[in-house]
């Protein structure tokens, strides 16, 4: 069912963003509905940061408007910071400063008074379980509590949404635990999170999804919608001469993609211009022996790799220059 109006919190529309030649975010068409936690996922140099960026205000479009809370970023940019919380990739703590004064200090940027800033900091510490180190210096903490530290200054202000750039880039698998049920937490309250990541494992803890590729929004819908989209669209090939399977389905017409998985081959294919019974037969009329063909249950890792490899076609096609996000 589709979103009223009223239940979308943040909206791009063919948003653009260069550096000198360089195309880091191209027609960016996006919705965000209140409550969502919404992932948006690629590698490096997709656009991510670069979207998070122009979302709360921090960089302007090129071309294309974004409202966030209902304010246009461009021209209400204070009203939206309001409204927003921004865990930039570095986390944006003082090292010197201890846990305490590093709140206290973005809690005075918001102009928080002092009575709130001290019932909230109090909160926030107890919910991450900072409490106890209150005022040790942001040096000495391990990496995991960092990236709570900079959640809690973050949310000081309480804002509706919050954006979360690769927060959990470079700490352990435990602290990365700990960190997402934190969020889970905020989501139950109401909160609307909008994160960026490289790791499809935690894509999965999305309510919805944005794949990004070379600054370019490919596919925007839950895991399961898009696992779903191409569960018709691939299949495991078995074979002892898996090498030489791979070399002939590669040259086959409608192919898409051909990775080893295993003892296995993972195609993804065209449906509308071949299918896994006339892959077998293209293998079998090449003398491969033994040819076993299956369904496939596509993984998120399958979907995003196929849709990159559509897209890389593509572009070729077309001669694209260059384009590089951030």
């Amino acid at each position: 069912m589709a979103a009223s109006s009223s239940d979308i919190v943040v909206r791009a529309r063919g948003v653009t963003r260069r550096f000198g030649e360089i195309v880091a975010v191209e027609g960016l068409d996006l919705d965000v509905r209140r409550g969502e936690v919404f992932g948006l996922v690629g590698p490096d140099g997709a656009g991510k940061t670069t979207t998070l960026r122009m979302l709360c205000g921090l960089l302007e479009p090129d071309e294309g408007e974004i409202e966030v809370a209902g304010c246009d970023v461009r021209r209400q940019r204070e009203r939206v910071r309001e409204d927003l919380g921004y865990m930039a990739q570095r986390g944006g703590i003082y090292d010197d400063l201890t846990v305490e004064e590093n709140v206290r200090f973005y809690a005075d940027l918001y102009g928080i008074p002092a009575r709130a800033r001290e019932e909230r900091m109090s909160d926030l510490l107890r919910l991450t379980r900072l409490e106890p180190f209150r005022r040790r210096r942001a040096h000495q903490l391990s990496g995991g509590m960092r990236q709570k530290l900079a959640l809690v200054c973050a949310l000081v202000h309480r804002p509706q949404i919050l954006l979360l750039d690769e927060p959990t880039t470079g700490i352990d698998p435990i602290s990365r635990q700990d960190f997402w049920a934190l969020v889970a937490e905020l989501r139950k309250g109401g909160m609307t999170i909008i994160f960026a990541t490289a790791y499809l494992d935690e894509a999965e803890r999305a309510t919805r999804l944005g794949l990004m590729y070379r600054g370019r929004l490919l596919r925007c819908a839950s895991a399961d919608v898009l696992r779903r989209g191409f569960s018709g669209q691939g299949c495991e090939v078995l074979t002892p001469e898996r090498a030489r399977a791979r070399g002939v389905l590669r040259q086959t017409a409608g192919v898409v993609e051909v990775e080893p998985f295993g003892a296995a081959l993972r195609v993804f294919f065209d449906p509308a211009l071949t299918s896994p019974e006339v892959l077998r037969r293209a293998l079998e009329a090449e003398g491969i022996p033994e040819v076993t063909v299956r369904p496939l249950a596509p993984s998120l890792e399958d979907v995003f790799i196929a849709l990159i490899r559509q897209h890389e076609r593509a572009d070729r096609g077309k001669g694209g220059g260059d384009r590089v996000g951030h």
